[in-house]
């Protein structure tokens, strides 16, 4: 049985169903290689319960960013399969003192900023220079990490992704993409971080040791009527179905857990 881990997005995510806590495959996510190399950030107080407006996954996944817990998880989960996707890397970051956090939704909207930990938080923006070397360093951490912990042993895979130009609509006609808010007032253009993706992505092949690559180009067109919403990364269901074929003739299997025969999905 195949097990597992990703270190991206909803985009590999939503390959599975979700079906309690049934560990088949561990989802790291609303995190970026630099933080996720980070020293923890000191003084956070983390709630025993979600904040609103946030999901026990969406929490979880902030507060592992916060903490560093990923890693640890990671190497004891011994993946068979470990798939990568920046997606997730659209966020700007935080710099607090000798940490690194992710400026994500979910801590935009969870309350903790007002904590003392983030009292003289700096951020980076995604689209500069300075981001892209903290990136860089993560990315070459990132390497090392994986060749020296059983994580080398696992089968890699690159989940190559772009944000969405077009998109159906309800009546399955094709449109220009909306303009995008990655937080909310904040409007981006897709054509920048399409061309940070591919730099990143061909940064990171160069670095790593081999790995596969999924994509289906041809098929990444943002879904009026996906189950998360429109977005330029909330593909249409031919996407999932070529990904997933391409993942299957890698040797990844569904599992058995769900009561559709998929495998459930915890979040490290």
């Amino acid at each position: 049985m195949s097990k597992v881990a990703i270190i991206g997005s909803c985009i590999t995510r939503d390959l599975w169903p979700i079906r309690g806590e049934v560990a088949q495959l561990l989802y790291v996510s609303r995190t970026s290689l630099p933080s996720l190399f980070s020293g923890p950030v000191k003084g956070v107080r983390a709630a025993a319960e979600p904040p609103t407006p946030l999901g026990r996954h969406q929490h979880r996944a902030m507060v592992a960013d916060l903490e560093k817990t990923a890693l640890a998880e990671l190497v004891a989960f011994r993946p068979t399969h470990l798939i990568f996707d920046f997606i997730d890397e659209r966020f700007d970051l935080l710099s607090l003192g000798g940490a690194i956090a992710t400026h994500s939704w979910e801590l935009e909207v969870s309350g903790y900023l007002s904590q003392r930990a983030f009292a003289r938080a700096r951020s980076v923006p995604r689209l500069t220079d300075a981001c892209h070397r903290l990136w860089s360093r993560g990315a070459a951490e990132t390497a090392a990490f994986v060749r020296a912990t059983p994580l080398k042993d696992a089968q890699l895979i690159l989940h190559s992704a772009r944000w969405a130009e077009r998109c159906r609509d309800e009546r399955g006609r094709l449109k220009p993409m909306p303009t995008v808010e990655i937080l909310p007032g904040r409007a981006e253009r897709i054509a920048d971080h399409n061309r940070l993706l591919a730099a990143y992505e061909a940064e990171f092949t160069a670095l790593m040791p081999p790995m596969a690559k999924v994509e289906a180009p041809d098929q990444r067109l943002g879904d009026a009527g996906h189950q998360w919403g429109l977005s330029p990364f909330h593909y249409v269901p031919a996407y999932y179905e070529e990904i997933w074929r391409q993942l299957q003739a890698l040797g990844v299997e569904r599992g058995v857990s769900g009561r559709d025969g998929g495998p459930s999905v915890r979040a490290a």
